[in-house]
């Protein structure tokens, strides 16, 4: 990654040149050897750290005029702090292989622009900015300098995504996003709400996804599932269609043209958590019998939509958790169909893309409760959503 993106753009081979410590860390540049002047006026040495916008697999822009210092708050030889330096206190992680860079505050000075954009041309005009700020004094007392001309060509680290996940050093997440690296997620069903909860957790970093279904993808499939129709798609396997639709975006994604039954333990070997996106009463009981007996934590979702006496469109969206610990006991309790009822062939099967949309993500906002990614204050493990008044109700006992 270093050589690609030195190479390819014009500031970062300028910064390397020059001799400043430069490495890349996700979505981020590091400018190691910075030094500084404390309180006391004694020589410190921290890093830059600088947010990388990817327009594509080999070229970044920067977007803003903000820059984060893992160092103190820095001063003049007189002892006073450098001044024009807004921001103050900010931390967050980067991955291990940037440890020793500790993110402990930042700094906002704009640039005098002759458009008045207050905006950096690049990111070599950035870093000297900051440089002749924040360096300046400590440079002209101990006659230092930044360039130490070291780099760090380090391998980034593994990441299950086939591009650089800028969204999560934007976002300032990657510490939050690690929770889920041992996850293997397996996915039970592909129609509607399956398949907006697979388009939610391909981009979810977890270590591998595992999905199964075995209908093929019709007309229908296309007006409640996430992304474009593509000739040649029609009569497909949905498993297959999925398949090729993410195959681009993450590594360990495996989709089955199957359904999981009592049989199917060794297709769950692994697995730590699942989702089960099923509509058939006899079937969602096979699985759970399943995935009870194997001790694997899952949800199962539901949804009942049908057309009230004034012809509009009423009912219920269903999400439910099943702990190892008590998940027989929420089985019994009746939450979910485990049998088929005998009306089932007389029934309108009405399924609408953003019902089956928040359906899916009542699901992954669950999951990544129990992970410790989302603050987590619910109470019950089965919850109903409304669609007449918006409200959401759970089985907790007051």
């Amino acid at each position: 990654m270093f050589q690609k993106l030195v190479s390819r753009n014009e500031d970062l081979r300028r910064l390397v040149e020059k001799g400043y410590a430069v490495a890349f860390d996700g979505g981020h540049l590091i400018v190691r050897d910075i030094p500084y002047l404390d309180a006391a006026g004694t020589l410190q040495r921290a890093a830059f750290v600088a947010k990388l916008v990817f327009v594509d697999d080999e070229r970044v822009v920067q977007d803003d005029h903000q820059i984060y210092f893992s160092g103190g708050v820095p001063h003049n030889m007189d002892g006073t702090t450098v001044q024009n330096l807004a921001g103050g206190p900010h931390t967050f992680a980067l991955s291990k292989n940037a440890e020793d860079v500790i993110v402990q505050r930042s700094f906002s000075n704009k640039p005098r622009t002759q458009d008045g954009s207050g905006k950096f041309a690049n990111f070599f005009d950035k870093i000297e900015s900051y440089v002749a700020l924040i360096a300046g004094p400590a440079m002209s007392r101990y006659n230092v300098n930044p360039y130490s001309f070291k780099i760090d060509e380090a391998d980034q680290e593994p990441s299950v995504f086939k591009f650089q996940d800028t969204l999560t050093s934007r976002a300032e997440i990657t510490e939050l996003n690690r929770k889920f690296g041992s996850d293997v997620i397996a996915i039970i069903g592909l129609g509607g709400t399956g398949s907006f909860l697979l388009d939610y957790i391909v981009k979810t970093p977890v270590k591998e996804v595992r999905a199964f279904d075995l209908d093929p993808f019709h007309v229908h499939n296309s007006f409640r599932s996430p992304g474009r129709l593509l000739p040649g798609e029609l009569g497909r396997a949905k498993a297959e269609v999925y398949a090729d639709r993410y195959d681009n975006f993450r590594h360990g994604l495996s989709l089955h043209p199957k359904m999981l039954d009592g049989t199917s333990a060794s297709d769950l070997e692994g697995v730590t958590f699942a989702f089960v996106c099923v509509d058939k009463g006899s079937a969602r009981g096979e699985i759970f019998k399943l995935l009870v007996e194997k001790g694997v934590p899952f949800i199962d979702v539901g949804m009942g939509p049908s057309l009230s006496r004034e012809g509009l469109i009423k009912g219920m969206l269903r999400t439910t958790y099943y702990p190892p610990e008590n998940a027989a006991a929420i089985v019994a309790s009746g939450y979910a169909e485990t049998q088929d009822a005998p009306e089932d062939i007389y029934r309108t099967n009405i399924q609408i893309a953003e019902l089956n949309a928040l359906n899916a993500a009542f699901a992954v906002i669950r999951f990544k409760q129990l992970r410790g990614f989302y603050a987590d204050d619910v109470q019950g493990n089965s919850f109903l959503f409304d669609i007449r008044d918006l409200k959401i109700a759970s089985d907790a006992k007051d």
